[in-house]
């Protein structure tokens, strides 16, 4: 109100140059900021007792409409993760945790970011880019004991999925190569069986031969017994005849 009287005043008593309209420009842009400011700040207090009365989606509304009031306010983004974070929406946390490392320029602030990032990812199951995230924390951060220990944790974490992975891919390749075998054993059977079913009939055919070839024969014999017979009895008959032409003639 004081800021705004005495523009009027200005621009009451005397008509300012090009110069002073810049400056002037500048000052109600800045008191305009000012008010803005102000008013995020109500927001991100009121945010911060509702978090620590462990109103983490109350908070958040809160830390929202901070940024309503100032997009550009760095701590609004942070502890909008913060808030995120609790309610176990891990992905969205690290989002804003990484937009409050690109608008923070103090190293420590920038540090911090990473850490959560970190324990964002962590917890939503992203060991690896964990691992990442602490490293550059920790760069920027020596003394961060805390960040030291999560990446040991996760360093750890990341070890045991990585051999539960091997494992499991052990176990899958010995499964896939016994259920090879166990095809192979299966085909063998099979096969087996058909050479089997094979040679019953081979065997079946050879009998059922041996036995054609059994009745031909003995069909011949008998055929050539017949004709044996046929022969003889003709032969009598010829010989009777002959007898009796003999005694005709000699009668």
């Amino acid at each position: 109100m004081i800021f705004s009287k005495s523009m009027h005043m200005i621009n009451t008593y005397y008509k300012p140059g090009r110069r002073q309209l810049m400056i002037l420009t500048c000052l109600f842009l800045l008191s305009i900021q000012a008010v803005w400011s102000q008013g995020d700040k109500k927001y991100i207090r009121q945010g911060n007792r509702e978090f620590e009365k462990g109103k983490y989606s109350d908070s958040e509304i809160s830390y929202r409409k901070a940024l309503d009031k100032n997009n550009t306010s760095a701590d609004a983004v942070f502890n909008t993760g913060d808030a995120l974070y609790r309610q176990k929406k891990f992905d969205e946390a690290g989002k804003q945790f990484s937009q409050n490392f690109d608008m923070n320029e103090n190293r420590m602030k920038k540090s911090a970011s990473l850490y959560n990032l970190g324990n964002s990812l962590l917890m939503g199951n992203k060991v690896a880019e964990s691992i990442d995230a602490y490293k550059a924390s920790l760069k920027l951060d020596p003394d961060n004991m805390e960040a030291k220990y999560n990446l040991g944790y996760a360093q750890d974490l990341l070890r045991q999925q990585q051999q539960q992975q091997q494992q499991q891919q052990n176990q899958d390749q010995n499964k896939e190569n016994q259920d090879k075998k166990d095809q192979q054993d299966k085909n063998s059977d099979n096969q087996q069986d058909k050479n089997k079913e094979q040679q019953q009939q081979q065997e079946q055919q050879q009998q059922q031969q041996q036995a054609v070839s059994k009745e031909d024969a003995e069909r011949i014999l008998n055929s050539l017994a017949n004709e044996e017979k046929d022969v003889q009895e003709k032969v009598k008959l010829a010989k009777a005849k002959k007898e009796q032409v003999r005694t005709l003639r000699n009668w």
